[in-house]
């Protein structure tokens, strides 16, 4: 069986960047008017009237200070509150190809080998802009790779879903090079008037290549995989093409676009925060520590985590669980202050941006978590 390597990471990140004072502004100014547009209802206790949100609520809640999005015009103004992503026609290259593939570009050039050699790509992310043909096979045409591509959604757990699948494809002999890409364009899935969430996402693309050891230069050895799911309703976006065909038959009330209807907020991201926290902190952080044990390794000597970024609260109190103390910010990587959750881009975002300083033989973890619920470790090894 061939032993799987991550030879290389890419990263595309977009231009613009809305800072917490920035969102903050727009989101109370919307917050007021529709106040004021309610104010009888509100006065008769018919209509709940909003609570204006803040810089210092953000960074408490999350730790987050600013997001990367591909349209901040549209973000913050009051009267869309959504970003202005036009549609392309069929033969341009789709947003989110366009954005994996400069992140496979960016991680091709790292790894110094042509793309001919990849003989697989995945796309693995929370949310496709079609259901066909596959995200992942446009990227393929896009950068001259011969194979096969398909897609595949685990929400912010498909970077680590990806990375298994792409290290199965490897130890199975099929492929001895995987392209593996993560484009999240999260702020159209977000609800910008929603205080409690409006903060949460950033757009980003990141990419990995996943290559045979016995070929690979140098690269991190994959010494384990484990991937776990457990369903739950306490995160979740109910949005996709049923909701126009139940439009369309009078079936339900769904809108055919997830921003025409007010108050259809299930078509948008939804959770139960603290629910989510107290489920899933101590399903990773137990996942983490037996992973570690059945690979005969001591999780207390991790040299650095990669988690999933999507609170500075969950990173900290899995950070404590797995090492054992208090871990210093060398030892768990913590990106989302600048990216925000960038859902399964997060922990690639971190590990591509912070593996410095490793020499051979010393361990990491590349983690993530989300909705499902789903969990994903990749335990990884400096080569030499």
């Amino acid at each position: 069986m061939t032993k799987a390597v991550i030879a290389a990471t890419g990263l595309f990140t977009p231009e613009q960047s809305i800072s917490n004072e920035e969102l903050v502004a727009a989101y109370n100014t919307w917050a007021a008017r529709f106040n004021e547009q309610h104010a009888a209802g509100i006065a008769a206790g018919d209509t709940a009237a909003l609570t204006p949100s803040s810089v210092e609520f953000i960074e408490k809640a999350s730790g987050i200070k600013a997001r990367f999005v591909l349209d901040k015009a549209g973000v913050l103004d009051p009267d869309r509150m959504a970003p202005n992503i036009p549609e392309r026609s069929n033969e341009e290259l789709s947003v989110l190809a366009e954005m994996a593939v400069k992140a496979a570009q960016d991680a091709i050039a790292a790894w110094g080998k042509p793309a001919s050699e990849i003989g697989a790509v995945i796309c693995a992310a929370s949310n496709m802009q079609r259901p066909y043909p596959a995200m992942a096979i446009e990227v393929q045409q896009a950068l001259g790779i011969e194979g096969f591509a398909f897609d595949m959604n685990v929400a912010c757990s498909s970077a680590t879903f990806g990375i298994k699948t792409a290290a199965d494809f490897i130890a199975s002999g099929s492929v001895k090079a995987v392209l593996m890409v993560n484009p999240e364009v999260c702020s159209a899935h977000l609800n910008f008037k929603d205080r409690d969430s409006h903060f949460i996402f950033g757009d980003v693309a990141t990419a990995v290549i996943v290559e045979a050891e016995d070929q690979a230069v140098d690269g991190w050895e994959i010494l384990g995989t484990r991937l776990k799911t457990v369903f739950s309703n306490n995160i979740r976006n109910n949005f996709g093409f049923l909701n126009r065909a139940a439009e369309a038959t009078g079936s339900g009330s769904a809108p055919a676009s997830s921003r025409e209807a007010v108050g259809q907020t299930d078509k948008l991201f939804v959770q139960q925060g603290r629910k989510v926290f107290k489920d899933v902190v101590p399903m990773v952080s137990d996942m983490i520590v037996d992973h570690a044990a059945d690979l005969g390794l001591d999780p207390h000597q991790l040299k650095r985590l990669w988690l999933h970024q999507a609170n500075i609260n969950m990173n900290q109190f899995i950070g404590r669980k797995v090492l054992g103390r208090e871990p210093t910010p060398e030892e768990n990587v913590i990106i989302l202050d600048d990216y925000a959750n960038t859902s399964s881009a997060g922990s690639i975002i971190a590990f591509h941006l912070r593996h410095d300083g490793f020499a051979p033989g010393d361990v990491g973890l590349i983690c993530s978590f989300g909705a499902g619920y789903s969990a994903g470790t990749v335990f990884v090894r400096k080569r030499a």
